[in-house]
């Protein structure tokens, strides 16, 4: 999964996209904060994207 998927998936599911620094997109839901790195096609590596999944609360 690519981090442009992993952030159309975090919006399908209530976060909003704070802003943008640089190739890292912030987003927020209820007071908590996401970095997710979206990086032109590159898949996320799997150890980030289970922790960035977990902590979205997706699973």
């Amino acid at each position: 999964m690519t981090g442009r998927d992993l952030v159309a998936l975090l919006k399908q599911h209530g976060w909003r996209l704070e802003h943008i620094r640089g190739s890292h997109h912030i987003l927020s839901k209820g007071g908590k904060h996401l970095s997710v790195p979206v990086h032109a096609g590159q898949e996320l590596g799997q150890g980030l994207l289970h922790r960035l999944v977990k902590e979205a609360g997706l699973k």
